[in-house]
């Protein structure tokens, strides 16, 4: 019965680095949102169909072989448009695959100030493992542009899901963080 850590929040947050924090003191394995962007820009645009299928095929797999297998479960990090009834739906389709695989499912949202994420859009640990973001001219702007588009954090009460965690990461390190979690979920 494997478990999914989905850790959700804007940009720059700090999800991928509290995953990594959680994947040290538990048995969880980390799948973070940029593994599978970085595998694919150098062939497609962000934006084409063909990027967006095998972006989705591919994470969608993997928690399926998860959710199937004898690991303890996955930690996935992900920015989640609370505004848009198709991110619903496609986190919907994760939390079902571990469903039907009687699997545990657990929901952290992270959030923190603006300038705090744009601090962090800079840090050596996220430029190391999101390519994409290297341009950081582009990835700020970006972070910025998403302001106007999307509602990155979810409203009071919107999450109906159990096992929820919410947490102003502001000025507390990756390491606390993951500790709460792991203490609050008894990972």
């Amino acid at each position: 019965m494997a478990k999914l850590v989905l850790i959700a929040g804007p940009q720059a947050v700090g999800k991928m680095t509290v995953g990594q924090e959680l994947t040290k003191i538990t048995n969880l394995k980390l799948l973070h949102n940029h593994m599978t962007i970085e595998l694919l820009l150098p062939i497609f645009d962000h934006s084409s169909r063909e990027f967006k299928e095998l972006d989705k095929l591919f994470r969608m797999q993997i928690f399926e072989k998860v959710a199937k297998s004898d690991l303890e479960g996955v930690i996935f990090t992900c920015c989640w448009a609370f505004n848009l009834e198709e991110e619903w739906e496609y986190v919907e389709e994760i939390f079902d695959i571990f469903r039907k695989n009687n699997g545990e499912i657990y929901i952290v949202e992270l959030e923190t100030t603006l300038e705090e994420r744009l601090r962090r859009n800079k840090t050596a640990n996220r430029l190391e493992h999101k390519a994409s973001k290297r341009d950081l001219e582009w990835s700020e702007d970006e972070l910025l542009r998403s302001l106007e588009k999307y509602r990155l954090n979810s409203l009071p009460g919107e999450i109906q899901e159990k096992n929820y965690l919410r947490i102003d990461n502001t000025n507390i390190s990756a390491k606390e963080v993951a500790k709460r979690i792991r203490e609050r979920f008894e990972l």
